[in-house]
């Protein structure tokens, strides 16, 4: 009997959800993607150090430009040894700026062209704000393909299918945080919100022939990933990937093409923003996110910095 790992990568893509590059080695996914917190604890290890002052000393002062620099070559480490994609995200404290966003996803991927990576080898992380929807709407049209994370609303997955965004990346875990402390219970399989989220986003992209890629994130839990089997991606954390390849049970697919989805459906800016407010999760858990991402940018600046 193979590992419940090896039989998730038969029906679903696997990612790693880490900057570990030995972790990534040992495990093998086919991508892997980053944020602003994991490139801080990246940038805390001594192993890094040295990319920490290259990337300074190529930034002529401009510590914005820095954490670029140094995101992208977090990045190329990683693509060293996965055969697929990487995800580098966008300075979060520019989620409600779509020419700022639009600005900084080009000089990303101009970083990683500099380095003779190819734009097919990379996505460009955006908050899934209305405006950070715009921007990759606009990046998508010049050849930049991006990855829109902190989402949380089946308004935000709309919107973002009808922008023809390339993925999507819904966080189950903070979706079940939510709903766990406010319901004062657990959720366990099926019952789950942050698994019905990812569910309901799926079956209404196949349904609906959207393009668009699905990719569940923030795991809690093996039982979170495990009713997700089969979706498009899945980017899941060291640990949670360890424990998979060491569980020989039997995994059941549970998403496929060809489950009934929603009629398709198109989302005004009003709309869209009606839609957020009315669903306090998904409001409080974007800025919730946005605000965690802004302050370990800021830690990052601060080290490196100092390192320089």
């Amino acid at each position: 009997m193979t590992s419940k790992l090896e039989q998730l990568k038969k029906i679903t893509t696997v990612v790693a959800d880490t900057g570990d590059f030995d972790a990534i080695a040992r495990l093998k996914p086919v991508d892997a993607t980053t944020n602003p917190s994991l490139l801080l604890k990246a940038a805390s290890s001594d192993s890094n150090g040295e990319l920490l002052q290259e990337a300074f000393k190529g930034s002529k002062n401009d510590i914005g430009l820095a954490c670029d620099r140094f995101a992208v070559a977090i990045g190329q480490k990683i693509l060293k040894v996965v055969p697929g994609r990487v995800s580098t995200e966008v300075d979060s404290r520019l989620s409600f700026d779509t020419n700022a966003m639009i600005e900084r996803g080009e000089r990303l991927i101009g970083l990683y062209n500099e380095a003779g990576i190819g734009n097919e080898r990379i996505l460009i992380k955006l908050a899934s704000t209305w405006e950070g929807i715009r921007a990759a709407e606009k990046l998508e049209k010049s050849g930049i393909q991006t990855n829109l994370t902190l989402l949380f609303s089946f308004a935000q997955a709309v919107a973002c299918a009808e922008a023809g965004v390339f993925l999507i990346s819904p966080f189950v875990g903070r979706i079940y945080d939510w709903y766990k402390k406010s319901a004062g219970h657990d959720f366990v399989g099926a019952e789950d919100p942050g698994v019905q989220s990812v569910s309901r986003i799926y079956n209404y992209y196949k349904s609906n022939d959207y393009k668009t890629v699905v990719m569940g994130a923030s795991f809690r839990n093996l039982s979170q990933i495990e009713q997700l089997a089969g979706c498009d991606r899945l980017t899941i954390s060291p640990d949670l990937l360890e424990q998979l390849s060491k569980d020989m049970g039997t995994l059941e697919r549970k998403l496929a093409p060809g489950n009934q989805g929603e009629a398709r459906q198109s989302l005004t800016e009003i709309q869209f923003r009606w839609a957020s407010n009315e669903d306090a999760m998904a409001t409080e858990k974007l800025a919730e996110g946005i605000r965690q991402f802004a302050r370990d940018q800021e830690k990052l600046e601060a080290l490196l910095a100092a390192k320089a």
